[in-house]
């Protein structure tokens, strides 16, 4: 008997529904981390619907399955496209995608873990955390600036308070990012994204001033369809009904 093999989204999928379960309030362990990292890392375009990378952007092999809708999404490149994978109360999994000079501005991940890997290309990175409590305004540690992030840089992971919960990305080549989101963005549950603009503190290397600011006027993020390997979902409410059983 012939078993199916589960496509790296799907396994990666599997392992977030396992993780990071609602009314859950131990912290994530060191292994569970060490887990999602590793099935981060072995995540490629292709896994995802983009099949290959050129110095253009996303390249499709004409004989792929996939390669009509590769092309769809290359077309999308001329502003920033976000692939919605799936969003539950516990956790989302998208892909931006980032034509060359593009800019995703200074914005918070309010109480959130997040998991980041490069698929394709290579972004600069500016990272920061709050000195104290988070806040809309004040002093901020420096966590990463102008560091380079690459489709062979290791999945970066940053917490509530720490490994740089407010940051930025700027596209140095066209590129791709894979998100992991626990638990995601809600304004309803006081989670909105906040954006910021970082003010130096010369005398203060290491630190700067962080200030609740707009969004952007010429922040346009575009959407397309997910089309890689088909997501087998679990039944959220039935996977409640039978935790109540127990």
């Amino acid at each position: 008997m012939e078993v199916a093999v589960r496509s790296k989204v799907q396994r990666l999928y599997d392992a977030c529904a396992s993780v990071f379960r609602t009314g859950e309030d131990e912290p994530l362990t060191f292994e569970q981390i060490r887990w999602l990292q590793s099935l981060l890392d072995g995540v490629g375009p292709a896994d995802v619907g983009i099949d290959g990378y050129g110095d253009e952007g996303p390249r499709v092999d004409e004989r792929s399955p996939t390669s009509r809708r590769g092309l769809v999404l290359a077309h999308a490149l001329e502003q920033i496209t976000y692939i919605h994978i799936h969003e539950c109360k516990d956790f989302s999994m998208g892909v931006f995608c980032f034509p060359a000079g593009a800019t995703m501005p200074l914005h918070d991940h309010p109480g959130m873990v997040v998991l980041t890997k490069v698929l394709y290309g290579s972004v600069s990175w500016n990272a920061y955390d709050w000195v104290s409590n988070p806040r809309k305004n004040g002093l901020a540690k420096v966590v990463a600036e102008e560091r380079i992030l690459q489709a062979s840089t290791r999945t970066s992971v940053l917490f509530p308070r720490s490994g740089g919960n407010i940051h930025s990305f700027t596209a140095l080549t066209p590129c791709a990012i894979l998100d992991v989101l626990t638990p995601p963005y809600s304004d309803e549950l006081g989670r909105p994204s906040t954006y910021y603009i970082d003010i130096p503190i010369p005398w203060l290397p290491g630190f700067c001033i962080l200030e609740e600011a707009e969004l952007p006027d010429d922040l346009v993020v575009a959407g397309a369809p997910y089309l890689g390997p088909e997501l087998i979902v679990v039944d959220e409410e039935e996977e409640d009904d039978d935790d109540d059983m127990y």
